[in-house]
């Protein structure tokens, strides 16, 4: 099947990807910032600001990767539909 012939990625795919890169991304942002934050001897429990940054990947990454595994499966589908509908 060529790359013509295949089913684009539907509203879902495409929201769900950036969904995931969204969330991922800000997680790996927050702990580059309390990486840095440790490494400049900055006070990180006595500000909520901070302590929000601090837990935001130990909720984000978790979510990042069941909308990531979402994702593959709606992929593989739409893929196998892909396949099944070219023979």
């Amino acid at each position: 099947m060529s790359d013509t012939e295949q089913t684009p990625a539907s509203r879902i795919e495409r929201s769900l990807t950036f969904a995931v890169v969204t969330v991922l991304g800000l997680s790996v942002l927050a702990i580059i910032a309390v990486l840095i934050a440790g490494a400049a001897s900055i006070d990180l429990s006595g500000n909520s600001l901070w302590t929000t940054i601090a837990l935001l990947p130990v909720i984000g990454l978790p979510i990042g990767f069941v909308l990531m595994l979402i994702l593959l499966v709606l992929s593989m589908r739409r893929r196998a539909r892909d396949a099944r509908g070219s023979r």
